[in-house]
């Protein structure tokens, strides 16, 4: 049974002046962090007002003498409660980093992970000198792969999808608030995999789908077995069922020689580049290495002539 998922309420401190600067905010902080056992208090204060301020993790030590108000310091105590539930650090401040883009987050969605950066990375190194059409994000959880290539590649539009309504709504909500930093315009749908996109072709299809296989959930970290919404995390088949589906499906998305790029479990990589290999619709298929030197991104390229 997962653990309760919120905090309970957090009684507002009178803002005198033993409370009201980000040096004291952050004391109190600690303190609730040191009551509730978690380890490493000062630094993870400090990292929960720098989030909530959206700031570098060093900058409250730095201005701990900058006024602080109550609403702060009510999050960050709420927030210091909740990793004391053990939320993970990202739900417990309601935000989370991807390439310099602050998303907001909470149990509805899966928490980005710095590996799937390095897939929108590997999308702007494949389509670069490339101008304009289409990409699609399909799963696209609280929009980081969206988003991220709306502000940093050069399409004209980006289309993501998500079976869940939840997660649009979160991702339709982060687009709202990035939307001065977006360069091409977003869309959202609503469906399984490539059906929300059935009349569209796009010149990039790109996809960090569940890959997690049923029977392997309970050897799943805590943070993210108790935590993390089990349908962006587990599929059929063996984990495979969903990116079967999508690669079974991708081909008929894509224009001429347009792009195929995929997250993927480090343990089924090759399986999934073989997969692929035999869809005569692809070619140029190869695995790359995340930042560990692991198997993690299967790229492809549709044929010209199919």
């Amino acid at each position: 049974m997962a653990p309760e998922r919120d905090a309970p309420a957090v009684k507002l401190l009178a803002m005198d002046p033993a409370a009201s600067t980000i040096g004291t905010v952050s004391r109190h902080v600690e303190a609730e962090l040191a009551k509730a056992g978690v380890s490493d208090s000062t630094e993870q204060a400090r990292e929960i007002v720098g989030a909530l301020l959206d700031v570098g993790r060093h900058w409250p030590a730095l201005h701990a003498d900058e006024p602080a108000d109550a609403m702060l310091l009510a999050r960050a105590l709420q927030a210091a409660q909740r990793l004391g539930l053990g939320m993970p650090f990202q739900y417990a401040v309601g935000c989370a980093s991807f390439r310099g883009l602050t998303l907001e987050v909470d149990a509805r969605v899966l928490i980005p992970r710095p590996e799937t950066e390095m897939l929108v990375e590997i999308v702007l190194d494949e389509t670069r000198g490339e101008t304009g059409g289409t990409a699609m994000d399909i799963g696209t959880g609280a929009g980081a792969i969206a988003l991220a290539l709306a502000q940093e590649g050069r399409f004209e539009r980006v289309i993501a999808t998500d079976v869940s309504l939840d997660a649009i709504a979160v991702a339709r909500y982060n687009a709202e608030l990035l939307a001065p930093r977006l360069a091409a315009t977003v869309e959202f749908r609503h469906g399984s995999l490539l059906l929300p996109v059935a009349d569209v072709r796009a010149r990039a299809i790109v996809s960090n789908p569940p890959y997690i296989a049923f029977e392997e959930a309970e050897a799943l970290p805590v943070s993210v077995r108790a935590w993390e919404p089990p349908l962006a995390l587990l599929s059929a088949e063996n984990g495979l069922a969903i990116t079967r589906g999508l690669i079974r499906g991708a081909a008929a998305r894509l224009e001429r020689g347009g792009l195929l790029a995929l997250e993927v479990d480090t343990r089924r990589a090759a399986l999934v580049a073989e997969i692929v290999s035999a869809n005569a619709a692809f070619k140029d298929v190869s695995v790359r290495l995340d930042l560990a030197g692991r198997e993690r991104f299967v790229i492809a390229r549709r044929r010209e002539t199919t």
